[in-house]
């Protein structure tokens, strides 16, 4: 059956979300269809609203609606540890958990040389120059996904910064292997940020 164009339009812009395929799309466009007019604005606001407003911090890439986050603004966090992670969902996580009250940093991805993604397509530069201008970073905690390509990342990472004479650890292995860190339980988490190590 051919749907009307509005439908079939909506339909494939839910299947550009990650892990929506056609029937859940479908399933999404019939129920937005049956939603409230003013509940359809409010939704249709907050997508523009999300890629108007929001930017990276210029300091950790974090999502912000200033130039700098609330995180590294805030000066009553340990300024003496960057917890360095793969993407801004992650911050979430570590953030929810209440154990960690460092700083942060957003890579934006890992090394990846089969996807074509360089030290030059992550923000590796950016916690290089912030180590260089802020002497206070005595800790450097890789939170990278227990992947191949998160580990090959972290060990790129501590070779660059060990020189600098700064700690590098990485979090404990609580979590799985393949596992990502969105996904994970807040005592894995936990027991992952208490246990770290030296790398």
């Amino acid at each position: 059956m051919q749907y009307p164009r509005p439908i079939a339009q909506l339909i494939e812009s839910f299947m550009k979300l990650p892990g929506i395929g056609k029937k859940t799309a479908t399933r999404l466009a019939f129920y937005t269809l049956n939603m409230e007019k003013d509940d359809v604005t409010d939704f249709s606001q907050s997508l523009i609203a999300t890629k108007k407003d929001l930017k990276f911090c210029r300091i950790c890439g974090n999502i912000t609606e200033d130039d700098i986050c609330d995180i590294c603004k805030d000066k009553t966090r340990d300024q003496s540890t960057i917890l360095v992670v793969e993407q801004v969902r992650d911050i979430m996580v570590f953030d929810e958990m209440n154990t960690y009250d460092g700083l942060y940093q957003v890579l934006g991805g890992v090394l990846s040389p089969i996807d074509g993604i360089g030290p030059e397509d992550l923000n590796i530069k950016q916690l290089l120059n912030r180590l260089k201008d802020n002497n206070q970073v005595s800790e450097i905690i890789i939170a990278t996904n227990a992947t191949p390509d998160g580990e090959a990342t972290a060990m790129y990472l501590s070779k660059l910064i060990k020189p600098a004479g700064i700690k590098v650890t990485r979090l404990a292995h609580g979590l799985s292997v393949g596992a990502d860190i969105e996904y994970a339980d807040e005592m894995t988490l936990q027991r992952a940020v208490s246990g770290r190590r030296e790398i």
